[in-house]
C-alpha cells in the first residue's frame, strides 16, 4: 500500500443534507443551533502497525434559519490538516420545492449513503458516495415521487492539487494532471409499499468534464446508477449498481482525500449490497444496529493494468445519548487503503485479502 488511509471518516449518521420533505416551512421562527463532535479511533491491521486509541476528529457545526431560509455548515479538524465538510444555504420555494446552494452533498445513488458502517462502501472512495461539491440543487417532492436536479462547478476547492479534503475528488498528480469541472446531475426516486415495508426505487445520472491542467483540454466524465432500498421494522436492505467513466487517455485517473492521492480504474462498475438490522433500545443502550456492507469496483476495460477490487465491512453501531460507537471488521481485496495498490488497478503486486479491526467512539453535541 502506498499510503494508509487516515482514521478520519465521517459517518452516514451525521449527514446534513437538506431535503424538501424535512426543510422548515415559511412560518418557521428564527433559530441558531451550534454543535460539534469529537471522535477517537483504534485500529488493528494485518498489513501494517496497529494504531493506538487516539483523537481522530474535532468538528464544529452551525445550523440557522428564518422563515423559508436556512443555513448549514460544518468544519473538521483532522490529524495534520483541516477541511470544510459542507457550507450551504437553502430556500424553501414552495411546500414541495427546496433550492440549495453552496458546498453540499451531491445527489447521486441512495441517499444519504449506500452503507451503514463507519467505513462506508467502495463508492465513497471513488467519489460517488457522500461527495460534497459546490453547486446548486433543486429538490422537488410530490407524493411518492422525489426529483433532484443539480449543477456543480467542480470540487470544493477548485483545484486538483489540494489533497487535504474530506470528499474524494479528482487529483492533479504527475502523469495524471486533472481536475474536476462542470457537472450536471439528475436523480429520481419513488417510494411504495412492499412486503410489509417501504421500498425506495430510483435512478441517478450525471454528465460533466475533467480538465487536463497542462494541455487545458477537457475530457468527458459520466456516471449512472440504479438503486433500491427496503425497510421493514428494524430491517434495512440496500442494492445499487453504479457505473462511472472518465474519458481520459489511458486506463487510469487519480483521486485524493485525507492527504493521500491514489489511482483508480478510469471506467468501472460499482455494485453494492447491504443488509442491516436495528435491535432498537436495549437495557444499557438506546440502539444497536448490526450490518454487512459488500461493495466492489469492477473495471469495464479488463487489461493487464486493471483488476477487480472488493470490500466487505461487518460490524455494529451502538448509541447511548450523545455517544455513537462503531465496531467494524473491514476486509479488502486489492483495495487501496487495505493493502491494495489503488482501486481497480493492478501494478503487479499480489492479489490477496487484507483486513483490519476498527473501533471508533464519537460524542456528538
Amino acid at each position: 500500500m502506498k499510503r494508509a488511509l487516515p482514521l478520519l471518516l465521517a459517518t452516514a449518521w451525521s449527514s446534513t443534507e437538506l431535503r424538501a420533505e424535512d426543510a422548515p416551512s415559511s412560518t418557521t421562527a428564527p433559530y441558531v443551533d451550534i454543535g460539534g463532535a469529537v471522535r477517537f479511533n483504534y485500529g488493528w491491521l494485518d498489513y501494517g502497525p496497529t494504531s493506538r486509541l487516539q483523537l481522530e476528529l474535532l468538528r464544529a457545526d452551525i445550523k440557522a434559519g428564518s422563515g423559508p431560509l436556512t443555513f448549514s455548515a460544518q468544519y473538521r479538524w483532522y490529524d495534520g490538516f483541516d477541511a470544510v465538510h459542507h457550507a450551504q444555504v437553502g430556500w424553501q420555494a414552495t411546500e414541495s420545492t427546496l433550492v440549495t446552494a453552496g458546498i453540499q452533498q451531491v445527489p447521486f445513488g441512495l441517499l444519504p449513503t449506500v452503507s451503514q458502517s463507519f467505513w462506508f462502501g467502495a463508492g465513497y472512495y471513488l467519489g460517488i458516495e457522500d461527495d460534497y461539491d459546490p453547486g446548486v440543487v433543486v429538490s422537488h417532492q410530490r407524493g411518492a415521487h422525489t426529483w433532484h436536479i443539480g449543477w456543480f462547478s467542480g470540487d470544493e476547492y477548485g483545484t486538483g492539487s489540494r489533497t487535504d479534503r474530506y470528499s474524494f475528488d479528482v487529483a492533479q498528480v504527475p502523469g495524471l494532471p486533472y481536475r474536476e469541472r462542470d457537472r450536471v446531475h439528475l436523480r429520481y426516486e419513488r417510494s411504495t409499499d412492499w412486503a410489509g415495508g417501504e421500498v425506495l426505487v430510483g435512478a441517478s445520472g450525471f454528465s460533466g468534464t475533467v480538465q487536463n491542467t497542462q494541455t487545458r483540454r477537457h475530457h468527458g466524465h459520466h456516471g449512472a446508477a440504479v438503486h433500491a432500498q427496503w425497510q421493514r421494522e428494524g430491517w434495512t436492505a440496500q442494492v445499487q449498481w453504479a457505473r462511472y467513466r472518465y474519458d481520459v487517455p489511458g486506463e487510469r485517473i487519480a483521486l485524493s482525500a485525507f492527504q493521500a492521492p491514489f489511482e483508480i480504474a478510469a471506467h468501472a462498475d460499482v455494485p453494492s449490497v447491504n443488509l442491516a438490522y436495528s435491535f432498537g433500545e436495549q437495557r444499557w443502550l438506546d440502539d444497536i444496529t448490526c450490518y454487512n456492507n459488500l461493495s466492489a469496483a469492477r473495471p469495464v476495460q479488463r487489461t493487464a493494468g486493471t483488476r477487480t477490487s472488493v470490500q466487505n465491512v461487518s460490524g455494529c453501531s451502538l448509541q447511548k445519548g450523545i455517544m455513537l460507537t462503531y465496531v467494524d471488521w473491514i476486509a479488502g481485496k486489492d483495495m487501496w487503503f487495505a493493502g491494495g495498490e489503488g482501486i481497480g488497478i493492478n501494478d503487479g503486486g499480489p492479489s490477496r485479502w487484507r483486513s483490519r479491526f476498527n473501533l471508533n467512539v464519537g460524542f456528538y453535541f
